[in-house]
């Protein structure tokens, strides 16, 4: 367990000469609140508040991070409040901790939407003062080392969110140590059989390997040496989990990933970094294409080195890398490295571009109101390999690997996104789908004449340019849907004899507000998108009024609809009076999890939540929708029966299906070389448990290879 003279003498190291009282005082406090409180583990619940703090000495951080550290539980977990927090420890610890403490209060949803709105506040946060991220980090690197002793599932979600979040950001501020650690521990809980079997295969490996890596470093030491370089010449293996992933990205066996460990090169200088690079060209064979200079282009978190892959001793493949004792430092320690900030406030002109990331997860933040679909641009922009590109004026911009025209238009300017019509990649027409390489030189053409379309979301990379191409499609729809519900609304006015635009200059707001609309507009919006049907507005109009016969016409579309309504057996939450349909693209029938989304015009059309239609769609045209009482209802559903093609094989999978209580709709048979008979079936059922049970019957049917429910097409 880590003590108090631990951290202490941690800080002393890097500031001989401070005062510490105010650790001393935080750690004072927190034992008193967390007293009588212990871990999973049984140790103390004050161990984990230590060891979070030790990290954050190791980072070389400042007194007000650490006191954050020991003290960033305390308002979550006791009975302690920020205003208390500030008046004893000063308006920078409170803010800190503030930022990390989870919105344990409140009540969700969802499991994702309280992912998303905990990211969301850690975003917040961290744009105020980055500080907050890495005490956030050293508080998750401590509860990873100490995962074991949570249950199975939690591990396994608390693994996931680290590789998916915290690794990614630890990456972004490029520390190092703390982003491999965070990797290695997911991957042990997330896949416990492959990270054993994996790290007993490279142990192997890297044990006959030990010979070979003392040859390398003699080798490159000696001419260095020769060459009157002084260098510090390391060899160090790979992290399991890089191995792993390129195993698994690369679809190859561990016998054939050449570059288990990779050689640094400590040099004084960046002159002699590149002196050094030429000599190791000189000695082995480079691989074309495998070399990148981060010094002359860093990366946006501060790394700095050259890497070059070459064929060394016996043939083998090697990854060198080549720096200064400052860039090794800022590769493990990142933003840690650098004392960029002060208060938590980033300070240096020069060094703003590098946390243009955080600025922009804040900017888009803000404008992402689906969780799933926060958390997925927040795993986007943070988990990528880069590509560095160049404007025709020379300005490096980077990108996510796959990243295209219509990514780069948009990092210029919201207004040159909107109207790109083309693009140029080192003088030649570029499809606007077109991935970038390293290094090529961008124009954009634009054009007032074109606008965004949704097939660009097909492709973009960027977290920007998604928000902004959405934004576009939805005011445009917004636009679409006022005209559309002004013209629905004047039209069942004049068939009711009203007068609609006496109705909108003096009753629109009242009636608009009784219907809980903001606005008028937002009203006629609503009927344009098929949230509220026009007969609504004109009940609420005529509410407490003398009853008027309605048109025979209404009479008539009522009871078709209300038929309509009992036969899809579909509710709708928050919606009355509003058309249904069920989506043809995935026939959902009750027992399926569901999702609606409204058509314009044209009711809701009711999807399965897994369908691939829906997921394409725009997220803000979702409504929440349940199936009613279907006692007395039943759906299509299509089923695929693949089996031996023998006589009788069809009688018998017509006669389970009967025997489940199900009558055919529809039967095609086909066969294929191999003397199998695909037998395709709509049948109709009542329930998604009365079609597992058809199915199962299927199943264990003689000579039958598979059934399952299949979607149309």
């Amino acid at each position: 367990m880590i003590r108090l003279n631990d951290i202490l003498d941690g800080i002393h190291s890097y500031l001989p000469d401070t005062d510490t009282s105010l650790i001393e005082k935080a750690y004072i406090y927190s034992a008193k609140v967390h007293a009588g409180q212990t871990r999973l583990s049984g140790e103390p619940y004050l161990s984990h508040c230590l060891a979070t703090a030790y990290i954050l000495a190791q980072l070389h951080l400042d007194l007000a991070s650490i006191a954050a550290g020991l003290l960033h539980d305390t308002v979550e977990d006791t009975l302690a409040s920020l205003k208390e927090l500030e008046d004893m420890f000063g308006k920078d610890v409170a803010q800190i901790v503030d930022g990390v403490t989870k919105l344990s209060r409140i009540s969700f949803e969802s499991q994702i939407q309280k992912q998303a709105e905990n990211t969301r506040k850690m975003v917040l946060a961290m744009s105020k003062d980055i500080r907050v991220l890495l005490v956030k980090l050293a508080d998750r690197l401590h509860n990873m080392r100490t995962l074991e002793y949570q249950k199975d599932n939690k591990k396994v979600k608390i693994a996931r969110e680290t590789l998916d979040i915290y690794a990614p950001l630890a990456g972004r501020l490029g520390i190092g140590w703390i982003k491999s650690e965070l990797e290695d521990l997911a991957f042990l809980h997330i896949y416990p059989e492959e990270h054993q079997r994996l790290r007993k295969e490279v142990d192997a490996r890297l044990g006959e390997a030990k010979a070979y890596v003392d040859e390398v470093k003699d080798l490159i030491a000696k001419k260095m040496d020769d060459f009157g370089l002084s260098c510090e010449v390391v060899g160090r293996p790979k992290h399991i989990y890089s191995i792993f992933r390129k195993m698994r990205t690369r679809k190859i066996p561990l016998e054939e990933v050449y570059d288990l460990i990779a050689f640094r090169i400590i040099m004084k200088s960046a002159k002699d970094c590149y002196e050094a690079l030429g000599i190791v060209h000189s000695l082995w064979k480079p691989i074309p294409g495998r070399f990148k200079d981060y010094i002359s282009l860093p990366k946006t978190n501060m790394y700095q080195s050259l890497h070059t892959t070459v064929i060394g001793p016996q043939g083998k493949r090697m990854e060198i890398q080549i720096r200064t004792e400052q860039m090794d430092l800022v590769a493990n320690q990142g933003i840690a490295a650098h004392w960029l900030y002060k208060e938590g406030k980033i300070v240096s002109k020069d060094n703003k571009h590098q946390f243009d990331w955080l600025f922009e997860l804040t900017e888009w933040q803000k404008e992402l109101d689906d969780p799933r679909e926060f958390i997925e641009s927040v795993k986007m922009d943070l988990f990528h390999n880069e590509v560095y590109v160049f404007s025709p004026k020379g300005e490096v911009y980077e990108f996510p690997r796959g990243a295209t025209p219509i990514d780069f238009a948009y990092a210029i300017h919201t207004e040159v996104g909107n109207h790109c019509a083309g693009a140029k990649v080192n003088g030649r027409i570029v499809p606007l789908k077109y991935q970038f390489n390293n290094g090529e030189t961008v124009e954009i053409i634009t054009s007032d004449k074109h606008f965004p379309n949704r097939d660009w979301l097909k492709f973009v990379k960027t977290s920007r340019a998604r928000a902004r191409i959405r934004q576009w499609i939805k005011n445009t729809e917004r636009q679409n849907s006022l005209a559309l519900g002004r013209d629905l609304c004047a039209r069942e006015f004049k068939r009711h004899r009203l007068d609609f635009n006496d109705f909108m200059k003096n009753k629109g707001a009242e009636i608009a507000e009784a219907l809980s609309f903001k606005t008028p507009d937002d009203m006629l919006i609503a009927a344009g998108y098929g949230k509220i049907a026009p007969s609504q507005i004109i009940r609420k109009l005529r509410a407490g009024q003398p009853e008027e016969q309605e048109p025979k016409e209404k009479e008539s579309k009522t009871k078709k609809f209300t038929e309509k309504v009992e036969q899809e057996g579909i509710l709708i939450h928050g919606l009355n009076d509003i058309l249904i349909h069920l989506g043809r693209c995935c026939t959902p029938i009750p027992g399926d999890e569901v999702v609606g989304y409204i058509t314009r015009g044209r009711g809701v059309t009711v999807h399965r939540e897994n369908c691939a239609n829906i997921k394409k769609l725009d997220p803000d045209r979702r409504v929440e929708v349940t199936w009613a009482n279907t006692d007395n209802t039943t759906y299509p559903a299509r089923i695929r029966v693949s089996a031996v093609d023998q006589k009788g094989i069809l009688a018998a999978v017509s006669n389970a299906i009967s025997a489940g209580e199900a009558n055919i709709l529809e039967a095609k048979v086909s066969t294929t070389p191999d003397y199998l008979a695909i037998l395709d079936f709509v049948v109709d059922v009542k329930d998604r448990p009365q079609l597992r049970k058809i199915l199962s019957s299927i199943r264990r049917l003689e000579n039958v290879k598979l059934a399952k429910r299949v979607s149309p097409g």
